[in-house]
């Protein structure tokens, strides 16, 4: 099994903000992983999105271009 090395790329406290994120990189064949570090109880925290470190600049580009 390949090992893949992955690099955080973008975070926020809110989630959905997340996931629309993940859903751009995957109309351009980038995949992304989310990791939610936000406490359940008191939802305090950051959701982080990583993606393969070979992909991190394409990604970091596409997610500038939404942040204009």
């Amino acid at each position: 099994m390949e090992d893949i090395n992955w690099t955080k790329i973008f975070s926020s406290s809110l989630e959905h903000e997340v996931d629309i994120i993940k859903g751009v990189l995957a109309e351009s064949e980038i995949d992304s992983v989310i990791i939610n570090k936000k406490d359940s109880l008191y939802l305090i925290g950051e959701v982080e999105l990583y993606v393969n470190s070979e992909q991190a600049f394409i990604a970091q580009q596409l997610i500038n271009q939404i942040f204009k």
